[in-house]
């Protein structure tokens, strides 16, 4: 979370947030990091009334994304261990795991019991208490996310769609009252992505059983901000 004198900014695990917090940090005065992926309802007091921005990317496309960035790491999280049995499950397998998390799974309760019981502003950055009402709610974990970062606030988050951020972005500062000067016009136009997985287009990694799975458990984001499968 990044607050300023006239907005905050929000980050949502794995949709271009890293990139945004350090352009905030460089170029706008009197911006600063409160709290790693925090929700808006933990935004300081004095920043509480502000406007928030936010991005959000493609379900299908943040799923293998997290997948592929765990897998590459040395010592993958809590969430990726027990969703993927220690790295044995595959991609399909280990999302369909994901996925159940708000339909009654067995493995939401070995998260919880893995998960923290506060804070720690690294990582996942999500306690126990933040994740358990996932439960029983059939959302998809990303859309999930979404609900809990954005929730809150006298009006709703201002949210881009990642894939567009280069354009979209400068029009949402414009939106709460900031406009970014030519540098840091520059950066958002042509610095390159940080924090990135490797792995190839995303269309090609899903069955269509878990294609449509994400549909439905994700559906909230796709209809709110116009996504498709391959779009």
């Amino acid at each position: 979370m990044v607050v300023t004198p006239r907005f905050i900014f929000l980050h949502l695990h794995k949709s271009g947030g890293t990139f945004v917090n350090e352009c905030l940090v460089k170029f706008v005065k009197d911006a600063r990091h409160v709290g790693y992926h925090l929700p808006r309802t933990m935004v300081p007091q004095e920043f509480a009334h502000l406007p928030a921005l936010g991005l959000v990317r493609n379900p299908w496309s943040y799923y293998l994304s997290w997948y592929s960035f765990q897998l590459d790491r040395p010592h993958p999280n809590f969430l990726f261990r027990i969703l993927s049995d220690d790295g044995q499950l595959d991609f399909e397998a280990t999302v369909r795991n994901m996925l159940h998390l708000g339909a009654g799974s067995i493995r939401l309760d070995m998260l919880l019991r893995a998960l923290p019981s506060a804070y720690s502003n690294q990582g996942l950055n999500l306690p126990d208490f933040a994740l358990a009402p996932i439960r029983d709610t059939g959302l998809g974990f990303y859309s999930y996310l979404y609900r809990y970062l954005y929730h809150g606030g006298a009006e709703p988050a201002i949210v881009g769609r990642m894939e567009e951020m280069r354009e979209e972005l400068v029009p949402m500062l414009e939106q709460v009252a900031h406009s970014p000067s030519e540098d840091m016009r520059a950066f958002i136009a042509e610095e390159l992505p940080r924090n990135t997985s490797q792995h190839g287009d995303y269309t090609q990694y899903y069955s269509d059983a878990l294609q449509k799975l994400v549909a439905k458990r994700d559906e909230e984001i796709i209809e709110r901000h116009g996504y498709r499968f391959g779009g």
